[in-house]
Order: structure tokens, then sequence, then C-alpha cells
């Protein structure tokens, strides 16, 4: 047996089924276990605590699969909570055929992400534990959901952390075409799974272009929108084909923004409703207010800015930078969304960022309402990491 002996009262976070165990808290390991392997965390009592996936090169020493000392950690159980997970999104099939089915520890298989784009499956392994088990997790996931395509994009920063080389590359069936096709609420998009960001979309925000549509609905039809680090323009899709008159989306990639073009012209959009800007979101919000415009719907979707904790403090001033500009270009009566997708900036945190830019702004906007990512994200209550996407819909009064 491969144990992994934590030091006397760090079992605490065990104990409240916290799935990770960092290097600091490990008083000894006892055998030789390889990276993946799975191991038996103890405390220094000798009392389980926990199986978990062993990972000698990270700071998170062990990934817990299970806090059940009867369960055996195999092939069929890596295959049960593959199922399980792609049932809980059953409830999506009415609204999109893009799903995000596995999500790490929320659905107890950390460093494991599936999503799915019509017939077209995209996976990622970022941690050593589901390294090791990569075949049955794929077997079992083109079991529960009938693809046969699947793609990996492990090629991720979290990865590396954990002493694994990025792989990318084809694991079953036909190499994806250069843009897979998903609709979402009705919406066309076009997807790049092979070169894209993250998987190659943001399902994250499927809840948040919910909401835009309906804002975009509730102005009418001369709704302006301005959709701030744009991607391939999924906000502003979402408001044009609710009735909004215009939507700018602005990126630094032109790439970006001719798929974003291309997915408008997929919606049967007018060119004229639909215009791209290629430029740093912070030099196109200061052209805009040059042109002394605002706009109904301001969206502010911006990359992660705080990679770790190290780097919150500078994060900080960039998040509330941005959203100082965005609240100018906001019409009295318009609407702000705004987001931070960095782990380590608390929600808590934000909020005071975004309030200390609103005294700034020497304007004043409500909270409406607090957003997340959707269902298809789940946050297991005892990993509260796991809630990175965080945002705020605010109105100008």
């Amino acid at each position: 047996m491969n144990d992994v002996v934590l030091k006397p009262g760090k079992e605490k976070s065990l104990l409240r089924r916290h799935p990770w165990v960092y290097a600091t808290a490990v008083a000894q390991v006892v055998g030789r276990p390889q990276p993946g392997d799975t191991v038996r965390v103890v405390d220094c009592r000798g009392d389980f605590l926990a199986w978990g996936a062993y990972s000698p090169e990270s700071q998170i020493r062990v990934r817990c699969w299970s806090f059940r000392e009867e369960e055996g950690i195999d092939a069929a159980w890596m295959a049960a909570r593959v199922t399980e997970a792609v049932a809980r999104r059953a409830s999506l099939a009415g609204r999109t055929d893009a799903v995000r089915l596995v999500f790490g520890e929320g659905d107890s298989l950390p460093g494991f992400v599936a999503d799915r784009y019509a017939d077209q499956l995209v996976v990622q392994f970022l941690a050593a534990g589901v390294e090791r088990w990569r075949e049955p997790l794929v077997d079992a996931l083109v079991a529960a959901t009938g693809c046969l395509n699947v793609y990996e994009r492990s090629d991720a920063a979290a990865r590396e952390r954990d002493g694994l080389a990025a792989r990318t590359g084809v694991l079953r069936g036909r190499q994806p075409p250069a843009e897979v096709e998903i609709v979402e609420d009705g919406v066309r998009y076009g997807v790049d799974v092979v070169n894209g960001h993250k998987t190659g979309f943001y399902l994250d925000q499927r809840e948040s272009r919910r909401l835009v549509a309906e804002l975009a609905a509730r102005v009418g039809p001369s709704a302006t929108v301005l959709n701030c680090f744009s991607y391939t323009g999924g906000f502003s899709l979402a408001a044009l084909r609710a009735g909004a008159a215009h939507a700018i989306s602005v990126d630094s990639s032109a790439d970006a923004l001719a798929m974003a073009a291309r997915n408008a012209a997929r919606n049967g959009l007018p060119e004229a409703a639909f215009e791209c800007r290629v430029s740093k979101v912070a030099d196109a919000q200061k052209a805009l207010a040059a042109e002394g415009r605002q706009f109904d719907i301001v969206v502010l979707d911006p990359p992660k800015f705080a990679p770790s904790v190290h780097h919150v403090d500078k994060a900080a001033r960039a998040y509330k930078d941005v959203n100082l500009k965005g609240m100018k270009l906001v019409k009295p009566g318009g609407y702000l969304l705004t987001f931070s997708c960095s782990g380590a900036v608390s929600v808590d945190l934000f909020q005071k960022i975004v309030a200390g830019a609103v005294i700034d702004s020497r304007e004043d906007f409500v909270l409406l309402e607090r957003l997340a990512a959707g269902m298809d994200h789940p946050m297991r209550m005892t990993h509260p990491e796991g809630e990175y996407l965080k945002g705020l819909l605010l109105q100008r009064v």
C-alpha cells in the first residue's frame, strides 16, 4: 500500500472533504508511488482520510478521488463518475448541443474536463491522476454520449504544473473540421476545437449570453451593445438575435473577430448591425469615449488577470481600470455586465473592486444580480476554489 501521511493537524481540510492535499501538509510518503498512482491518505495516527491520485511534481501533492474507504478506485469507478456527470447535464439538451460534460472536482474527477460540441467531444487531462486513467475515461465518455469523435486539448498551464508535457490530437474518430457548428438558445456559432481558446468556446457564459439577449429585448429594437474581449462574438450575437439594433465586438485577435463575422453570417445578421474592432480594449474604450459613444449594454469579459494569488494586486488594478472606463460608456438606464475568471480573485474582492470603480466614475450604479457559470460547471460545496467565474449585472441609474 502506498500511503501519504499528513502532518498533525493537517487532516482538518480532508475531514471537511476538501479534495486537495498540498505538499506542505505531507509528513511522509510510505511506499514508492509513481505519478498518477492511487494512494491512501492517512492522518498522523494512520487513520484513513481519502483515496487520491499522487502527483510528486505538483504543489497539490494529492487530488482526492473518494473519502469512502470501502470504495475501490478502478476503471469501473471512473466510468461510473463519467456516466453520472453526463446524466446530470441531460436537462440542457433542449437548449444547446454544446455542454461541459465533466468539470473536474465538481464531478469527482479532478483534472478531467470534457466538452461536447455537437457530435465532437473535446477532452483535457490536466493532472497526473486522470492522465493515468485516460483510456477508461475516454471509453466511458464515448459510451455515455454515443459521440465517436474525441479530440484532446491537454495544453493548459495546469498540466505543466503537474509535470506533464502538453498533448493534443485525435483520440477517437476523425480530425475535427476547421469549425464545428453548434446551436445555443437558437443562435449558431462556429467553434475551432483545435486552436480556439480553452476547448474552443466559452461554455461557462451560456447563462449570461441568455441574460444579454433578455436585456436587449427589454431595451427594444434600438438597443446598442458594446462587447469587450468579445472572442468570437457570443454576447453580440445573442443580443442581435434578440432584436438589438447594433453591436460592436472588440478583441485584440483578428482571427477571433473573423470567426465572429462568420458567426454573424451564420445567423443571417445584417453586416451593418455587426461591427468588429481589432484593438486592445483599453484603446477601444478610449476611442469610443472620445467619439462620445454610449451603449445600452456593455459587456466586460476579460481574460484571467490573476493566474495565481501572487498576481492579485496587479489584477485588482487592471479590473478597476477596465471597469472604470467601461462605466463611462454605459447610457443612463443602461446595463453593465462585468466578469472575472480569475480563481484567485474572490467574489467579495471582485465586488469591492467594481465598487471602487463606481466611486471613481462619479456615476450611480445599482447591483441587480450576481452572475456565475451554468449548471454544467458545478462547484462542490467543499471546494470553493471551483467557483472561478464570477460576474455582476449593474444598471446605471
